[in-house]
Parts: structure tokens; sequence; C-alpha cells
């Protein structure tokens, strides 16, 4: 039989519970179980304190290492302008002092949401008061022969960067599939490591399709300036051997690693099984981050969430969003007032070139490109109402862009451009 297990307070970083064993409750009654190891889950730990909170807090992470900054992976971490020692969110002293038990290497496999127990893969049933599922995302490998070849790499860990680290160390060339974020940085850093990077995108632009086609141009023209090949139009086939490529347009290419850089899916399984809410792929929650189940909650990549702003549900797979939403999680939690009611956004480097979006990220039917003497800016709309914005180097239209996407101001108050 699998041991039930009301924790403790922490006495050491990483230490993974163990089936068999029953530790003894301090404090009070309150426990506040996290099942991630990703930023949605520490910063809810983090304003579960912050706001009051005194029960027991314990953080399960399937990864090897504690919560770390995961935006250097495909940039300064992957060129090795970064070291392990600068991707640690917090020093081990963090959640020793603020009482948070960080249990790595722990899988979560069953969430009881009646009974409220989570059990481990090593046979640990955990009860809680509260739960924060916080499982993000795990890249997407599409529907074609090879794509699942052990050679052929992805991008989501810091494992991952420094598995593709090693592989760009002694080999020309690496192609680079999927013109996304990730795709982008990691290719324009690739190339500054001296390979000869070909992306394979499937667009006429890329991010045609999320950013509009000026904006798409002027990624294509940054990869272009940063060495990056960039085959637009283009199909992946198949990958043959983890090496060899096909598209439509090249019978086959033969390159030192291929990169897959196609997308990313939520992990839902664990909250599917527990029979939560399911809207669009994630877990359905309110602007609180409350699951459909009593004391349950959902932030991060994982959440369908409802923001009060946009006066509708939104999926997001932003780091800072994640942040952010782990925050009200925490805040919610120790019984502080908290919802989410703002416009989210990223920033993206690509190479030296740093993107700033603001947008509910849903959809526009129109996007009005201004040139600066610098930069640009991007202004999305639907139905005449400001939707997003993108810049670059236009500071001033990113800061006041936030709250007019958020007040829904007219496009044509934004800009006065013609259509067309």
């Amino acid at each position: 039989m699998p041991s039930r297990t009301p924790f403790s307070a922490p006495d050491a970083v990483s230490r993974p519970g163990a089936p068999g064993t029953r530790e003894t409750m301090v404090g009070n009654d309150e426990r506040f179980v996290l099942i991630g190891g990703g930023p949605a889950a520490l910063s809810a730990a983090r304003a579960y304190r912050e706001a009051g909170g005194s029960g027991q807090v314990r953080i399960l992470s399937a990864d090897t290492e504690a919560p770390y900054f995961r935006p250097p992976l495909s940039k300064e971490f992957l060129r090795g302008d970064a070291t392990d020692d600068d991707l640690p969110i917090e020093s081990p002293e963090f959640y020793r002092d603020q009482r948070i038990d960080l249990s790595l290497r722990t899988e979560v496999t069953a969430l009881d949401t009646e009974a409220r127990t989570v059990t481990t893969s090593g046979g640990e049933v955990i009860d809680y008061t509260t739960c924060l599922l916080a499982t993000g995302s795990e890249p997407a490998r599409p529907p074609i022969p090879g794509a699942d070849h052990p050679d052929v790499l992805t991008l989501r860990t810091a494992a991952d960067s420094r598995r593709l680290r090693e592989a760009a160390d002694g080999v020309r060339s690496a192609v680079v599939v999927g013109a996304g974020f990730i795709g982008c940085e990691a290719a324009a850093s690739l190339s500054r490591l001296g390979l000869q990077v070909t992306m394979i995108c499937p667009e006429p632009f890329p991010q045609h399709a999320r950013l509009g086609e000026d904006a798409g141009r002027e990624l294509a023209r940054w990869l272009k300036l940063e060495g990056v090949s960039v085959l637009t139009g283009t199909e992946l086939l198949a990958i043959e051997d983890g090496t060899r490529i096909r598209t439509d347009l090249i019978p086959v290419l033969d390159v030192g690693f291929v990169l897959l850089a196609t997308g990313v899916q939520p992990r839902v399984e664990l909250a599917e099984k527990a029979g939560l809410d399911i809207g669009k792929g994630r877990v359905r929650t309110d602007e609180h981050l409350r699951a459909s189940a009593r004391g349950v909650f959902a932030a991060g990549d994982l959440a369908f969430a409802h923001n009060t702003a946009a006066a509708r549900a939104l999926k997001v797979e932003h780091w800072g969003e994640a942040e952010k939403m782990g925050g009200i999680a925490g805040r919610t939690a120790a019984g502080a007032p908290a919802a989410w009611d703002s416009v989210p956004g990223f920033w993206s480097t690509i190479g030296d070139r740093t993107l700033k979006y603001a947008a509910w990220g849903d959809g526009f039917d129109e996007a009005r490109f201004i040139k600066h003497d610098n930069g640009f800016t991007v202004w999305y709309g639907r139905g005449g109402t400001t939707v997003g914005v993108l810049t670059h180097e236009a500071d001033d239209d990113y800061e006041r862009g936030s709250d007019l996407v958020e007040r829904g101001a007219p496009l044509t108050e934004v800009v006065s451009v013609p259509a067309g």
C-alpha cells in the first residue's frame, strides 16, 4: 500500500518523498501542494508566503534542477554567455527561509480531488488543502516519419539546452524546424556559434499568422543578418536517421543535427484524469486561477483562464505570464485578493534585437505597421478595436500599448495611418 504523507517543513532542498514513511505535521493544518517546477509554481509559493500564508508548502517537480530561468536557454545559455550558476531563480537558502519543501525528481501520477490527495510515481500519497497544477508544456513533435528519432533535438529544459550546445560543438550545420520565437532565438544563437543554420518555415514569413506580414518580413531580415537561411513556404516531410531531412522543395538535406521548434502542447493529462473542466486543451479557471474542483488552481501554459479585462478566457505561453498567474493563485490560496486582469505580454531577443509584445493573443483582422528611425511599431485591431501592440526600439508605444489594449481603444485613436 502506498504511504499517505502529510508533509512537514523542509530540512533540505531536493528531497523526494519516500513510500512507507509518514512525516509529522507542524504549524497549522493548511497544506499547499504545487505540482510543477517552473515559474508558475515558484511564483505561487512565494506569493503565498508574502500574502501571509502560514501553512505547509511543498513543490513537487519532475525536473532534476531547482526552478530556473528558461528565457536564456535559447539565447545566452545556449551560446555559453551564461553559466549554470546564472540559471537558478532562487538560492537554496530561499527555500529554507520561506519554509518551502522542494522535492525534485518527483513525478505526480494522480490527483484525487475528492480525497484531496496527489500520488507520485514513487508511491507516495500526499494530502493537500490547496493544490496548484503548474505542469507546463512539452515540445510538440510533428506527425511525420523520423520526428521521434532520439537524435532529433527539442528545446525546453536546461538539459535540452546543454545537449543542444554539445551537439553544436564539432558540426558545421544545423536545421531549425519552425519559426516561432524559440526557433528564431535558437537559430540566431546557433549561427553565432559558427554553424550554417537553415530554418524551415512553413509560412510566407516567420510568425506570419501570429504577427502579420510586415512584422514577419522584419524577422526574416533579422535572421538573414544573423546568417540564418530561411526557407519560407516550406513543409517538412520526413527526417531520416536523425540528420537528413526531406521537404516539399528540397529532396534531401544532410546536416549536423535537427532542432524541432514546432510549438508546445500543455501537459494536461493529470488534470484530465482528475476530471477537471478542460477548454482548448487546457484547464479552465476563473480570474483567480481556480479550477473546477474545490481547492484546485491551475496556472501558466496549462491554464485556460478568464481575464477580467478581456472579458473572456485566454491561453498564453509566456514566461512572465506564468509568473504572474502563479502569483495570483498563491495570493488567492492565502486568502488575499488577486485576479488576472492585465494584458499578457512578453519580450523576445533575436541576436541583439528585441521585440516587445502585448496583446490578447487570440486573433486580429488588421495590422498597422509604422516604421520609425531605428525600429517599428505594429498596432493590431479586431473589429476596429485595438487588441495588441508589437514594438522594436519604440518603448513609448509599448508602454502605452498595454493600456490602450486593456481599455479597448479604437484603432483609429491609436494610429492615424490610412488602412491599405
